[in-house]
């Protein structure tokens, strides 16, 4: 069993009240291969929402008090990521998942690749919070490009 990031799957939780779909994943989903998580809601933050991103380092950085989670209006998050990714990895346990695929580039389920905090667009290396923690206990962390990559599957879009 495998958690994915819900808006892979087409469920509306992105910030902007949209998502990421990608038919590959919600046929994986279709066939009972994954679970849905959107850490951020898990975490109490409403859909829409005002964007976040990480301050002062990454996902490893949040979780070690050394950097937070701040809205585009300055607005601390913290907290509200931290509460979703323990309640991602308490679903990853439950469950049995030994891997998690997902959507790059976000402050809570970036993988390798997050945004630098500054809303500028630009990409640092580095986890979100989310797979920060997952990686801690143990679970592989795929970005949704990287997985699909790996399965073989051509999606025309590249992740920088």
């Amino acid at each position: 069993m495998k958690i994915v990031s819900a808006c892979l799957c087409g469920i509306n939780c992105k910030y902007n009240g949209g998502n990421n779909l990608n038919p590959y994943f919600l046929d994986l989903l279709s066939e009972g291969e994954l679970i849905p998580v959107c850490p951020e809601q898990l975490g109490g933050l409403p859909t829409p929402r005002t964007a976040c991103e990480i301050a002062g380092g990454t996902g490893i950085g949040v979780i070690d008090g050394r950097a937070r989670a701040l809205t585009r209006d300055g607005r601390d998050v913290t907290d509200s990521l931290l509460k979703g990714a323990q309640e991602t990895l308490l679903i990853a346990i439950q469950a049995s998942a030994d891997e998690a695929i997902l959507q790059s580039r976000s402050p809570s389920c970036g993988n390798g690749k997050i945004y630098d905090g500054t809303f500028t667009g630009k990409l640092i290396n580095g986890d979100g919070v989310t797979s920060a923690l997952l990686k801690q206990h143990g679970i592989r962390v795929w970005n949704d490009q990287d997985y699909l990559r790996e399965k073989g599957v051509c999606t025309g879009i590249e992740s920088n």
